[in-house]
């Protein structure tokens, strides 16, 4: 059961991770940094924020490496930092945060941890690191949608009949 966890978590989140690469390459730095108010995120906040967030919770939480992150910056930019260099430092964190849950054993992920406060078992802290990228995962394609008014194709293959055997990015 383990096992089955933590494959069916780092296959998430390599999906999500290569969707919102695609995303990325469709659009423009200047749509990656748009915002619509000082109230929302632009995709390039989301993903600054999701790198930062795995590597809190995964690699610094369980993986015990130190915690370094600044939550606001990643809120507050606005630019200078290229679609290019973002998606490598969130695909760089997801391969090292994908190690470390792919090595957990059964018995660590009973085992509890303090991550931003919050004391919760390992389990809960992978969990938790899924379901937050899977949301920001979302409303990045939701982005790329609006703004460039393209159906993104992940689940064309649902139209077809038959067994869908087939993997989406």
């Amino acid at each position: 059961m383990a096992q089955l966890f933590t494959d069916s978590a780092v296959r998430r989140l390599e999906q999500n991770t290569a969707r919102i690469a695609d995303c990325v390459s469709r659009l423009s730095e200047e749509q990656i940094w748009a915002r619509g108010s000082a109230n929302e995120n632009a995709t390039g906040n989301l993903m600054l924020h999701l790198a930062g967030n795995v590597r809190q919770w995964i690699l610094c939480g369980v993986g015990s490496q130190p915690d370094v992150r600044d939550r606001d910056a990643e809120f507050a930019a606005a630019g200078g930092v290229t679609g290019a260099q973002m998606l490598a430092r969130l695909q760089d964190t997801v391969r090292e945060a994908c190690a470390v849950i792919g090595a957990l054993r059964a018995d660590q992920l009973v085992e509890t941890r303090v991550i931003q406060g919050y004391e919760i078992s390992v389990l809960e802290a992978v969990f938790h690191v899924v379901e937050h990228f899977g949301m920001h995962t979302g409303q990045i394609l939701f982005a790329a949608k609006m703004l460039t008014h393209e159906d993104l194709g992940y689940y064309r293959h649902l139209n077809k009949p038959g067994p869908h055997g087939e993997v989406t990015p």
